[in-house]
């Protein structure tokens, strides 16, 4: 069973966060295929704390929006064959659509999309222990993509640079109706956990 880490620290300092399953329906079966571990920088906890103070897990679900301000550091981590077409598949889709929903897909966002997709369909990704897809998240609007075969984490990557398809990307897998729908959730179980520490600590 591959399980990510419930803290990391990328190049540039300790992120926080959650993991969870990732998968496509399949004939009408729910086909695993990554452990998706989403992570928020450390250094934002503090400001959220405050913000979403006695807020629920359930409640925090809502927030998605919220997640947007701040760098989000993802490592997607195979457990079943796949290809890198067939893995940004359906994060293409449910990107465009996005944008399109929003008003927001023009000649940018298309060309920018098309690179995205670019980059995973020359790769053949093994769904061996420790092989990764990491990229960063940043409100800027620059999405740094990178492949791991040995679980380290890489610091140089190829670069995409559009915020409303870095926009996108967020929704298509922790949004409702994204990759990993569970991984919403996660996120905002582990965020109330760590916010309730933080009450108590102080207390």
């Amino acid at each position: 069973m591959v399980a990510a880490a419930s803290s990391l620290t990328p190049t540039r300092g300790r992120n926080r966060g959650i993991s969870a399953i990732g998968g496509l329906v399949e004939d009408g079966i729910f086909v695993k295929y990554s452990v998706i571990g989403v992570y928020l920088a450390e250094s934002s906890l503090p400001w959220l704390a405050v913000k979403w103070k006695g807020k629920t897990a359930k409640e925090l679900v809502d927030f998605l929006k919220e997640y947007r301000q701040f760098e989000k550091f993802y490592r997607v981590t195979l457990v079943y064959p796949l290809t890198g077409s067939k893995f940004v598949e359906k994060v293409e889709a449910n990107s465009i659509a996005i944008m399109k929903s929003a008003g927001v897909y023009g000649d940018a966002e298309m060309r920018a999309t098309e690179n995205f997709v670019e980059l995973f369909q020359k790769e053949n990704l093994p769904p061996k222990t420790g092989f990764s897809i990491i990229y960063t998240q940043s409100p800027a609007g620059s999405l740094p993509v990178r492949f791991s075969n040995d679980g380290s984490i890489p610091e140089e990557g190829n670069v995409i640079v559009n915020k409303a398809l870095l926009e996108a990307v967020l929704d298509s897998i922790v949004g409702k109706n994204g990759v990993s729908p569970a991984a919403k959730r996660s996120l905002a179980e582990r965020l109330s956990e760590l916010f309730k520490a933080k009450a108590n600590s102080v207390a």
